[in-house]
């Protein structure tokens, strides 16, 4: 079976080179598409489809919060993350009450964007209804992992999500800050990841999540 093709996203940015090297730092898991004023960025996100859009504030043309606007009248219900200088609490609220999804403030990391736009775009996709890694079945709705010889583990909810996350991509490496992100809270800290991840080798085994030493963690392959 082909594999499926990388999230779509719409980029609106008219920084001549920020606007390029935000595409290019999320090439490798998006594709990306680059408008560069607001009146661009709103014809392409109303008459192509999208698994995710970021939108600046800023934008020559039409405002980033009047394109948001416009294309939540419209009926769109892509998730909208807005990436922009403008940091007051005040603005963060003006561009979600708008319709936004996610906020974001100029500078930004780009590995923690990507993960912002994964999480967008699971929240909008159907949940598989099970993974395999190993010897091993995960079904992530009813939080429980079955391997093919009849042994079986109940998950809590974030044990069950950060594993759906790892076997989702099992050849992805997910650094402790991407796990953060995706699964628990931004307050928490990187110890409640490698808490968990202790919980999951106790319950299935020790090779269910592998330690890829200076970079994070991965899907194991354990074997009965």
């Amino acid at each position: 079976m082909n594999p499926s093709p990388p999230p779509s996203v719409l980029l609106v940015e008219d920084d001549p080179a920020l606007g390029p090297l935000t595409a290019e730092l999320l090439a490798p898991d998006f594709l990306v598409r680059l408008a560069v004023d607001g009146r661009e960025g709103l014809h392409l996100g109303l008459t192509q489809s999208w698994d995710a859009l970021i939108i600046d504030r800023g934008l020559p043309g039409l405002d980033g919060i009047a394109v948001i606007t416009a294309l939540r009248r419209h009926g769109v219900p892509t998730p909208i993350l807005v990436l922009t200088a403008l940091g007051a609490t005040e603005e963060k609220v003006r561009g979600l009450d708008a319709g936004a999804n996610d906020y974001m403030t100029k500078p930004f990391d780009a590995a923690e964007l990507a993960a912002r736009l994964r999480a967008l775009t699971r929240t909008y996709e159907a949940p598989p209804s099970s993974l395999t890694f190993g010897d091993w079945d995960l079904d992530p709705a009813a939080r429980r992992a079955r391997s093919v010889h009849g042994l079986s583990a109940s998950l809590t909810a974030k044990e069950s999500e950060l594993l759906a996350l790892l076997a989702a991509e099992p050849d992805r490496v997910f650094s402790r800050e991407e796990i953060l992100t995706a699964v628990f809270q931004p307050t928490d800290t990187s110890g409640l990841v490698d808490t968990h991840v202790h919980h999951l080798r106790r319950k299935i085994s020790r090779a269910a999540v592998r330690t890829v030493h200076g970079l994070g963690y991965q899907i194991g392959d354990p074997h009965d």
